[in-house]
């Protein structure tokens, strides 16, 4: 095996020897148990459970699940927090509850050397205060290169993307009344994604957050901590990955979060040398 081979394989049984509670029951298990033999696994490393990347990013899986489920990709999740932050975020996100686990440390985070965030250190603040003030200005683009671009892209539309609010849906998102989606035809069109389209999905969580920020940021110490995504054969060779540098840069192109996934070899190869 050659030296990027065996780092491949390290970071696998690493993940493969990793226990983390579950949210559907409360057990401490492996966090790849159950994953079928002959699935490929893709490992996502997520912020806070309440941070607009892990929201986003569960709501793009959502959108794709029964593309995931026909490709045969088995996916496992372990964000920042605790059972109740969980419990809350596959409430709201429809996301499995057996598939999420959670680190209440980010210890796994830095086991992998993920990015930590931006880490300025002010005398006589708290921890947490400290990730308060690395978080504000990391959302103004210090230490997360792209975050502003990429908020300013949820406000002009995308023509990249695709469509993100079905026209008979109802989107709820205080504090603007309720928008039906074909009210952003007006703004563009459809078929793409319309100005103003992302940007109202993203405000629908951060109210859901915000309403209920105790539960999802139990800890406020890690507000700054990035993720990553890693996808494994069934073998366990890295197939893709992407590590986070910045906040809203969970994934390689935003216009399409899950892109990756169009590009990958025959799952009948994965085996072959």
């Amino acid at each position: 095996m050659n030296t990027a081979t065996n780092a491949a394989m390290t970071l696998y049984e690493c993940l493969r020897q990793t226990q983390r509670q579950r949210i559907s029951d409360g057990a401490v298990v492996p966090i790849l148990q159950g994953c079928p033999s002959d699935s490929r696994q893709l490992v996502l490393l997520w912020p806070q459970l309440g941070d607009f990347d892990s929201l986003e990013y569960a709501w793009w899986l959502q959108r794709q699940a029964d593309s995931l489920h026909q490709a045969g990709i088995i996916v496992r999740a372990v964000g920042i927090g605790d059972r109740a932050s969980g419990e809350r975020f596959c409430t709201y996100t429809g996301f499995p509850a057996d598939c999420l686990f959670v680190d209440p440390t980010a210890e796994l985070h830095r086991q992998l050397h993920l990015y930590p965030g931006l880490s300025l250190k002010l005398p006589g603040l708290s921890p947490a205060q400290t990730a308060w003030l690395n978080l504000l200005l990391m959302c103004a683009g210090i230490g997360s290169p792209g975050t502003l671009a990429e908020v300013w892209r949820g406000y002009r539309g995308d023509r990249q993307a695709p469509q993100l609010i079905a026209d008979e849906e109802i989107v709820q998102a205080p504090p603007l009344p309720p928008l039906k989606g074909s009210s952003f035809r007006w703004a563009g069109g459809n078929g793409f994604q319309r100005p103003f389209e992302l940007a109202t999905l993203r405000l629908r969580n951060m109210a859901e957050v915000l309403s209920h920020w105790k539960t999802y940021v139990p800890n406020a110490a890690y507000l700054t901590q990035r993720g990553a995504t890693f996808l494994f054969t069934a073998e366990g060779q890295l197939l893709y990955e992407h590590r986070d540098r910045a906040i809203l840069g969970f994934a390689a192109q935003m216009s399409r979060p899950l892109s990756f996934l169009e590009s990958l070899p025959d799952p009948s190869l994965d085996s072959v040398a």
